[in-house]
């Protein structure tokens, strides 16, 4: 073993422990996640303060998920050379100062600078924490460990518009963002004593790789976020999107020629690891289009105030709470595969009986089942998930592995905002609430169906014994320690 490995263990197992490990990684999770929705339902209170066109406020959303997206992997990769531990409490660190700036902007201009700062602090917090989370936890424990902390991810995610609707509605819009700075305050201490450090395989940072990453999800997610705003044949779209296709090309190639790649494309061969990516990347295209428009459904239509829309959504967003643990321990004893699978399948009914039974004036009864439907179904998809993430890889590819899971989760979810509003803005529009509807239905079924392959994707995965991820994992453990 090496002396730095004898130092960290000598150094952090007194401070180390499982249930430290899950709140700190938990919270930090959920601060970030939280931040990818939030926004939505201040926006009109923004813009009562600042101003400005509709274009400068849909870019205090997008100037977060840009910057989150397109760094994932660069800040799992800072994590896994320099420390996993340091780098988080770096990507925390800017995380709250960011969160703190964006509270006191003065001007639209300077809102959506910090909102792009947060999203770098996001990007090098957030596929850390998965990463921490398994380093202090024993591997038979780890599914239900990866059940709670999907578990409030999953709840932050879906939330988002019920914790910005209420601090909008009761205190301010600029609490959306204070409430992240005694989060990260309190979390940066608590890390730097009770999280244990961590190393990938200390292989020498890959720029190129990072900057083709980087450049290319940029130029697609910009695309898929201007297409509706600028028009899909319209020069900057166009330039994104076939320019960012063309520099992810090249980051492909260079992931299966270069000696040591940010993202060795030699990770997709395993079937488990290419099915769980597929699988989630439609995941959250189905879910983070569905949600963004069901939220507008709720207020513009039924006519509920922020607050009100996200109370009836709870069924579906806070789900995850109850189901999430019992995800994760029914993933350790049966596999995730098939509960993954039975979730996506789940998600896509629920979706789909929305689209069925949604009308101008439907009740809240009617659209009770289609909520608990898709709570249930979007729990059991996150625990498993990440377990199914974090052990389809050798332990030292688990940095690699969550950045690039959560990169691909991000896109995917700027996909289906652009997708199913560019189906709405097709069938229908923001007018009378039946033509509101006759946009809604259809893309509701865009996002069913999405998540419907999704479920297939999860189905592709190839049965693995509960045994033989211990055993092969802990294999690998003894050919790291033989090695060192």
């Amino acid at each position: 073993m090496s002396q730095r490995a004898e130092t960290d263990t000598e150094t952090t197992t007194g401070r180390g422990g499982v249930v430290w490990a899950l709140v700190i990684t938990s919270v930090a999770g959920f601060m970030a996640a939280l931040d990818n929705l939030v926004v939505t339902t201040a926006l009109p209170a923004i813009r009562a303060d600042f101003g400005g066109e509709m274009h400068d406020l849909e870019w205090t959303v997008s100037a977060y998920t840009l910057t989150f997206a397109v760094l994932l992997m660069f800040g799992a990769a800072l994590g896994d050379r320099f420390g996993r531990r340091k780098l988080f409490l770096v990507g925390l660190a800017i995380f709250t100062g960011a969160s703190a700036a964006a509270a006191l902007a003065p001007g639209i201009d300077s809102l959506i600078a910090a909102r792009a700062v947060q999203g770098v602090g996001a990007a090098i917090m957030m596929p850390l924490t998965l990463t921490l989370l398994t380093a202090a936890v024993p591997a038979a424990k780890r599914g239900m460990a990866y059940g709670i902390w999907g578990a409030v991810n999953g709840l932050a995610v879906a939330s988002g518009p019920l914790i910005g609707g209420s601090l909008t509605e009761h205190i301010s819009w600029q609490w959306i963002f204070w409430l992240n700075v005694p989060l990260g305050l309190a979390l940066l201490p608590l890390a730097r004593l009770r999280l244990k450090e961590s190393y990938g395989n200390g292989a020498p940072l890959d720029i190129t790789g990072t900057v083709l990453a980087s450049g290319g999800l940029f130029g697609i997610v910009y695309g898929l976020i201007r297409g509706n705003i600028d028009g899909w044949t319209s020069v900057q779209v166009l330039a994104g999107l076939i320019g960012g296709g063309l520099l992810l090309a090249a980051f492909v190639r260079h992931g299966i020629r270069a000696e040591n790649p940010m993202l060795p494309m030699r990770l997709f061969r395993n079937r488990a690891f290419a099915g769980i990516n597929a699988a989630s990347l439609l995941m959250f295209l189905g879910m983070f289009g569905s949600i963004f428009l069901l939220s507008q459904f709720l207020q513009d239509v039924l006519h509920y105030s922020p607050t009100e829309a996200g109370l009836r959504m709870l069924p579906w967003t806070g789900m995850p709470m109850i189901v999430a643990p019992i995800a994760g321990y029914l993933s350790d004893r049966i596999g995730g595969r098939p509960v993954v699978a039975a979730g996506l399948a789940l998600q896509a009914i629920g979706l789909a009986w929305f689209a069925m039974i949604l009308s101008p004036d439907v009740s809240y009864a009617a659209q009770l089942p289609a909520l608990i439907i898709s709570g249930i179904g979007m729990a059991l998809f996150f625990a498993p998930a990440a377990n199914l993430v974090m052990s389809s890889v050798r332990p030292s590819e688990q940095g690699i592995a969550s950045g690039a899971n959560n990169a691909l989760r991000e896109v995917g979810g700027a996909l289906g905002i652009a997708t199913l509003a560019a189906v709405f803005s097709a069938q229908g529009g923001y007018g009378a609430a039946q033509t509101f509807v006759d946009g809604l239905q259809p893309a509701l079924w865009a996002g069913a169906a999405a998540v419907a392959v999704a479920a297939l994707a999860a189905l592709a995965i190839p049965r693995r014994s509960k045994t033989a991820v211990l055993d092969g994992e802990a294999h690998e453990e003894s050919r790291e320690l033989i090695g060192a």
